[in-house]
């Protein structure tokens, strides 16, 4: 009994080697146009762009390696800078004040515009969500020792002209660049009064600005390094 089972067990596995040697042999008889030819399938073509490109040695759509490339003329970013764009960002004004604009304000001009600095800087320059502008200065026995005091333009700022270019440019807060040359004129003033720095009478312009003596100036030298081994 045993033996018979042993007998019939050895012939399916023949049988099932040999329906696997005929799979094998029909898959390896088709040719590459599906029609059996004894010598297995081709090989996969490429098309021409990439057999070109793989022997240039770069991926097809590139210069071959090694090509040298010109840069393109124009990158097509942006557009060309109107001469008027670029006036009206190039106001800046320097210690000197040679940048200054016309026109001209008075304190009493600069007082009345400056409600609208109250709600950052205080009723009276006194400081709040904003900066403190107005407090002691070197000229009402401030000295020079600024530890225990917050830096406003009486104590700290050295020029009167960089006063006005900084506040045209970025005041107030909420429109930047919105005031007019005559109104940045006439806070400049307004607010160098109530630093003690000018009188009443003062109005600010192109010529008398410059001429204002701020209070630490003295405290800022001009950068006259001639090279990296002198630090002033």
């Amino acid at each position: 009994m045993s033996r018979a089972r042993i007998t019939i067990s050895h012939g399916g596995i023949a049988a099932v080697w040999v329906a696997l040697i005929l799979s094998l042999a029909l898959i390896g008889g088709c040719g590459g146009d599906g029609q059996g030819d004894g010598r297995g399938a081709s090989p996969p073509q490429r098309p021409p762009s990439e057999a070109t490109a793989g022997a240039a040695g770069a991926p097809a759509g590139l210069p071959p390696v090694g090509a040298v490339v010109a840069p393109p003329t124009q990158l097509g970013l942006g557009s060309p800078a109107d001469p008027a764009l670029i006036a009206a960002w190039d106001i800046d004004v320097g210690p000197e004040g040679k940048e200054l604009p016309p026109g001209q304000g008075a304190v009493a001009e600069g007082q009345g515009l400056y409600p609208q600095c109250i709600a950052c800087h205080g009723p009276n320059g006194e400081g709040g969500i904003g900066p403190q502008l107005v407090g002691p200065t070197p000229k009402t026995g401030f000295g020079d020792d600024f530890k225990d005091h917050p830096r406003t333009i009486g104590n700290w700022w050295a020029y009167p002209t960089t006063l006005f270019d900084y506040i045209r440019r970025a005041m107030p807060q909420h429109a930047p660049g919105s005031l007019t040359d005559a109104q940045t004129y006439a806070l400049t003033a307004y607010l160098l009064h109530k630093n003690g720095l000018v009188d009443a009478a003062f109005v600010a312009d192109a010529q008398s600005l410059p001429k204002v003596k701020m209070g630490n100036q003295v405290q800022f030298v001009p950068d006259d390094r001639e090279g990296h081994g002198r630090v002033r």
